[in-house]
């Protein structure tokens, strides 16, 4: 379905995309700490709420 060199590219590509967001988040990372100290508690809450419709959903099923 696809050639080795498309297979390479592809592998490559990954690899280097991964290691430069690292890099960049790495970077970032004491800015993220100043404007983002609150975000683990909005996720945690969306997650959260997900799991009570999951509940709800399975509770009305039957």
């Amino acid at each position: 379905m696809f050639s080795q060199g498309q297979i390479v590219f592809a592998l490559l590509f990954v690899i280097v995309f991964v290691i430069i967001m690292i890099i960049m988040y790495r970077k970032d990372l004491k800015m993220h700490k100043t404007y983002y100290k609150g975000s683990l508690w909005v996720l945690l809450t969306f997650l959260l709420f997900i799991a009570l419709l999951f509940v709800i959903k399975i509770i009305l099923k039957d």
